[in-house]
């Protein structure tokens, strides 16, 4: 295992900067768009069909308001000095990227606790670092979609009860049905 990872660092060793910032910011981009579908599936392995319905709304109200902010605020890319007054570089403030980060973070936490918590916010983390790494947004921008999820999903989020009760479930296949019945407590 140790191996694994020090042929990874040494392969890192022949990347250029250029393609190191690269491949951080692809990855960033591809962990954010990961996030709620990790959320999600956690959810869904939970049959927790109203954690399901909260992380939806919670990353609805995060990414709407971060989509609407970055429309009203207008606030220069970092390697855009100076933006022009009519070019595409005022869209730093705040970063769409990180609010879908963190809003499925936001709520894991909120859920399931911090052992969900904590490595979603870990993933969120590294989204944000990559955005700023990229020269993307700077480092309030992300921080502030990271707020905003957090926020909404103080709002929106309810702590997660296993449910109680008797419970029932039918499987089917090839060779028949099967009902199970049972009580928990």
């Amino acid at each position: 295992m140790f191996g694994k990872y020090m042929a990874i660092a040494l392969a890192g060793c022949f990347v250029s900067p250029a393609d190191a910032n690269s491949k951080i910011e692809t990855a960033g981009t591809a962990v954010a768009i990961a996030m709620p579908l990790v959320a999600g599936g956690i959810t869904a392995y939970k049959h927790d069909w109203q954690g399901s319905a909260q992380l939806v709304v919670s990353t609805a109200l995060t990414v709407g308001t971060v989509y609407g902010l970055k429309h009203l605020v207008k606030e220069c890319r970092p390697f855009a000095k100076p933006c022009t007054p009519h070019g595409d570089n005022w869209d730093s403030f705040p970063s769409e990227t990180s609010a879908l980060a963190s809003a499925p973070a936001g709520f894991l936490w909120r859920r399931y606790g911090w052992e969900y918590g904590v490595p979603a916010f870990v993933a969120s983390t590294f989204v944000g670092y990559s955005r700023v790494d990229a020269k993307k947004h700077h480092w309030w921008d992300t921080a502030t979609s990271t707020g905003i999820a957090i926020i909404y999903n103080r709002l929106v989020t309810t702590k997660y009860h296993r449910p109680t009760g008797y419970y029932s479930s039918l499987d089917g296949g090839a060779d028949g049905a099967f009902l199970t019945v049972g009580y928990r407590w």
